[in-house]
């Protein structure tokens, strides 16, 4: 799919939480619309501030995140969020279950699972 593939969104809310923690193992610190542009380059999608912000605010207070204002250059104070430890660990506990989980569901939803017809072959009549 390409950069601009627009995924469903309970998709999207399944990885959004692991994917943010992400960002902030990779960035030192970083700000929601900073996070929100690595989601997308990342080819996530868009996520609106109205998501991505009450996420930040539970990871807080989940102690996933750790948050600190800094002034603007010339313009409002950034609420930056730096992920902890426990984020840390959380991240990979959360992302080896869900990689073990999407490769069990790809697994299942190839056309040569057990027990699933392909679309494309035709079922044989039962004998008789």
């Amino acid at each position: 799919m390409s950069a601009t593939t627009t995924w469903p969104g309970d998709w999207l809310r399944g990885v959004l939480e692991m994917a943010v923690l992400r960002v902030l193992a990779n960035e030192p610190a970083s700000y929601g619309y900073a996070i929100s542009v690595a989601l997308e380059r990342h080819g996530l999608g868009a996520v609106k501030g109205g998501t991505l912000y009450p996420l930040l605010a539970r990871l807080e207070q989940a102690a996933y995140v750790q948050t600190r204002w800094e002034a603007g250059d010339g313009g409002p104070g950034r609420k930056y969020y730096t992920i902890t430890d426990s984020g840390r660990s959380h991240l990979s506990s959360t992302s080896a279950a869900w990689c073990e989980f999407a490769q069990t569901t790809a697994s299942f939803l190839r056309e040569d699972a057990p027990g699933i017809p392909a679309a494309s072959r035709p079922t044989a009549a039962p004998s008789r």
